[in-house]
């Protein structure tokens, strides 16, 4: 076997299936009411958007805007709590409604104030019924946005998980990815979130800054695991469209850029393995004594996710839904401002979104499966598709295999130390020709 390949191993970032450029316009703007009628509803995902930051990192695609105008945040959350209303009742009453997880992702939800993130816990649980003290709440921060006073708030109602985007703790490779801090600072927030006592904290931390050395990149791993963080993300740099580093555009693909990388990635791997970290897929690693946190998914990639604010997704079993996606800041304004003058009933229906069909939903189980450590099992795919994953990919999964990419033992199909570091090539080669020719078509903004 051998595990040459000409293709990058930096296509894309699967975190989602399909991906949100593969959505359109629904022209029947099916009513919530409807989609959810059948779908079971006693183990929901919960995740709730906030869509600004006080800065744009230069490799941000995310939809975010930078600041917001007086009063611009109360008006969101009264939007959101319109929205969350609207969204509670089409569930329904015939059946148990239970969310088992929630999360607060972004942009970045600490730009709120303490006063407003505490209405946003309100708005989980008043509004949704999600009792956030007893299910995982997952929230995003940043550290300049780490303060006392918010971290207060989020560990008195029940947040589990943290995750602080640092990136680097090198201050010339922090301003070379267009994030402006200095690691004193970000110390601080560390500091302070310790002493906020919330169970598990997540460092993200990004190699292939322009300048980061193997030397640089090992003093901010140690910088990191200094703190003992329950967690560590580690993410390969993308220079994307309309991003602050998007002058870069071309480089992705450079031989000389991918090989950095990847070298920096295996540094990167091999050095937490060392120091007691389990790896769970290509860029998360846990130390092996944290506290359990529930399902790994913090995203909430799931069937049976409810997405609230204008940047979410929802999932049920046969449709993906949102509002409108952009980058460029003038684009995601527009979106904000409309989102927010909605009254109640506007929220009633899905408005954009892609079809699940069989053979969709059988590719994202396979994707949400094999790219996570523990591997794809025969028999769950079995149960759930009636045939073994060869019957529906052998000609991909053959392809993996004979790149060394795959192993399969007969029970369990999982990616090899070599697959889970060409991660992000395999996600992109299990995309259908649709989603393919969907993204394709997708006129950025």
């Amino acid at each position: 076997m051998t595990t040459a390949t000409a293709a990058s191993p930096y296509q894309s970032y699967v975190y989602a299936y399909p991906h949100k450029t593969a959505y359109g316009p629904l022209p029947d703007r099916p009513a919530l009411r409807d989609l959810w009628a059948d779908e079971p509803k006693d183990a929901l995902s919960l995740y709730l958007h906030i869509p600004f930051c006080e800065v744009r990192c230069g490799f941000c695609n995310l939809f975010t805007r930078i600041g917001a105008p007086d009063g611009l945040t109360g008006a969101y959350l009264d939007a959101l709590e319109r929205q969350a209303g609207t969204v509670r009742e089409a569930l329904g009453d015939s059946g148990p409604v239970r969310f088992a997880t929630a999360a607060f992702g972004g942009g970045t939800p600490t730009f709120l104030t303490a006063a407003e993130l505490s209405r946003l816990c309100d708005i989980a649980e008043h509004r949704m019924g999600a009792d956030l003290k007893a299910v995982p709440l997952s929230v995003e921060a940043s550290p300049a946005t780490a303060t006392a006073d918010r971290l207060t708030v989020l560990a008195e109602r029940g947040t589990t998980r943290l995750s602080l985007g640092v990136q680097s703790f090198v201050d010339s490779e922090a301003r070379a990815a267009v994030r402006p801090q200095r690691r004193a600072d970000v110390e601080a927030a560390l500091s302070r979130v310790r002493e906020a006592g919330i169970p598990v904290l997540n460092i993200d931390l990004i190699y292939g800054i322009d300048g980061q050395t193997e030397e640089t990149w090992l003093r901010s791993l140690d910088v990191a695991l200094a703190w003992r963080p329950e967690e560590l993300y580690l993410y390969p740099l993308y220079v994307r469209p309309l991003t602050g580093l998007g002058r870069r555009a071309g480089t992705d693909g450079d031989p000389a850029w991918d090989e950095q990388r990847l070298r920096l990635y295996r540094t990167g791997r091999d050095h937490l393995r060392a120091h007691g970290y389990t790896q769970q897929s290509m860029r998360m690693f846990r130390r092996a004594d944290a506290p359990p946190q529930g399902a790994d998914d913090y995203a909430c990639q799931t069937d049976g996710m409810i997405g609230l604010g204008c940047g979410a997704r929802s999932y049920t079993r046969d449709l993906h839904y949102s509002f409108d996606y952009a980058v460029d800041m003038h684009e995601i304004r527009r979106i904000i401002d409309d989102y927010v003058s909605r009254p109640a009933g506007d929220f009633a229906q899905a408005e954009i979104g892609r079809r699940i069909d069989t053979d969709e939903a059988r590719r994202r189980h396979l994707l949400q499966s094999l790219l996570q450590a523990d591997g794809l099992r025969h028999d769950a795919y079995r149960a759930r598709f009636g045939n073994a994953p060869d019957a529906h990919f052998g000609a991909e999964l053959d392809r993996f295999a004979d790149r060394g990419w795959l192993a399969d033992d007969g029970t369990l199909l999982r990616l090899t130390p070599e697959g889970l570091a060409h991660s992000d090539a395999i996600g992109p080669e299990l995309f259908s020709p649709a989603v393919r020719a969907a993204m394709a078509a997708y006129e950025r903004k």
